[in-house]
């Protein structure tokens, strides 16, 4: 299977640069591997959407799309837990 581009939302760049580089790595890294498996074990569908899913890097989300037809997973936003489904 080819690895999947990773494009980001302008919010979600925004999101990444308000982290703390520790965390900034730690999410890259992250968002790192969904280029080689866009549903990695332990990722969730977000209920009430077609195609988004999210992954969990500590307290942080990664809510994100995944478009099979082109390989392209696209960062919709990455917030702190308690911000992240509002």
């Amino acid at each position: 299977m080819p690895d999947y581009g990773v494009s980001f939302r302008r919010s979600a760049e925004k999101d990444l640069r308000r982290l703390d580089t520790t965390v900034q790595r730690r999410v890259l890294r992250a968002i790192d591997g969904l280029a080689r498996e866009p549903r990695p074990p332990g990722c969730r569908k977000l209920v009430g959407s077609e195609d988004a899913f999210r992954i969990r890097i500590g307290d942080y989300r990664v809510i994100y799309t995944v478009e099979d037809a082109v390989f392209i997973v696209a960062i919709e936003s990455v917030r702190h837990r308690r911000e992240a489904y509002r």
